[in-house]
């Protein structure tokens, strides 16, 4: 979406937006950042072998991704680019649903096995 959004946009008109630095580096190229410019790391991505401590991180990060794409719908007027983002909002709410489904059933599990 962000490729379409600027592939024919001139560097001038990219640099008057504050896209300047992304451009010198990256061009029109996706390079996943945040929205202050901080890239994607793998340190983002939690995992410590526990699957409910893990469920609910992955049921956050799909709540903290619905916001995300909430707060970017209300910074556009294009209906192409809301349609999408409602699409991947959507998304995430089923990813939600799912990994608490998941986290339902390893409870259940957990709470059926005895120790000794």
């Amino acid at each position: 979406m962000i490729y379409k959004l600027v592939k024919d946009v001139p560097a001038k008109q990219l640099r008057a937006a504050g896209l300047g630095e992304h451009f010198a580096q990256h061009d029109r190229a996706v390079y996943p950042a945040d929205a202050a410019g901080v890239p994607w790391t793998a340190a983002y991505i939690q995992a410590t072998g526990d699957p409910v401590t893990d469920l609910t991180e992955d049921m956050a990060a799909e709540q903290k991704a619905r916001t995300t794409y909430e707060h970017l719908i209300q910074l556009t007027d294009d209906a192409g680019v809301k349609d999408t983002l409602r699409f991947l909002r959507e998304r995430e709410v089923v990813h939600f649903q799912r990994f608490g489904e998941a986290l339902n059933d390893v409870q259940a599990l957990l709470a059926s096995k005895k120790l000794y």
